[in-house]
């Protein structure tokens, strides 16, 4: 059994990971993998940065680790991600073996950690990761709901911004 405590610790720095994230326009999530009560590996979202479909926080933070550890087994290590893992991800987690997944909100509409689905353990494959959900899900989910309410915010105000110009080129055309 694990610690609680020690599972909030490290959902806090995958937290840390979120924000510089959302600093970045990113949607804020964060990811830390742990080996041996040590952080070998933190990521976050860049897919908006680098324009590629793959550059979820999990698996840059997957690929880090097997880069850490010189081995693309990540065994006895325990990944803390903000947001439940996507198929993508779960697979790359199954794939790269890692034992124990820790994430924050969960994703009813792409969670496959056990909300939409669960890859993580399912017996059929030849590895499964033990799933704990719901560490500080709130502050987790938060991050999230902010971040979406400010990009909608956004598009309302350059909306509005695109309607005065229009109407002013509009009067100086008529004028």
């Amino acid at each position: 059994m694990v610690n609680k405590n020690l599972d909030e610790y490290f959902m806090l720095e995958a937290i840390e990971e979120a924000k510089k994230a959302g600093e970045q326009m990113e949607v804020p999530i964060g990811a830390v993998i742990v080996s041996n009560g040590e952080i070998i590996a933190r990521a976050h979202n860049l897919r908006e940065t680098t324009q590629n479909a793959v550059s979820h926080a999990e698996l840059l933070a997957i690929q880090q680790a097997c880069q850490e550890e010189g081995s693309w087994r990540l065994e006895g290590t325990t990944l803390y991600v903000t947001l439940e893992p996507c198929a993508m991800c779960s697979g790359a987690i199954l794939l790269s073996r890692i034992d124990r997944v820790v994430y924050g909100a969960h994703d009813p509409k792409g969670g496959c950690a056990g909300t939409f689905m669960n890859l993580l353990e399912d017996e059929r494959f030849n590895h499964q990761s033990e799933v704990v959900s719901g560490i500080l899900a709130e502050e987790c989910g938060r991050l999230l709901t902010e971040f979406f309410r400010n990009v909608r915010e956004r598009k309302k105000e350059e909306k509005r911004l695109k309607r005065e110009s229009l109407l002013n080129n509009t009067e100086i055309n008529k004028g």
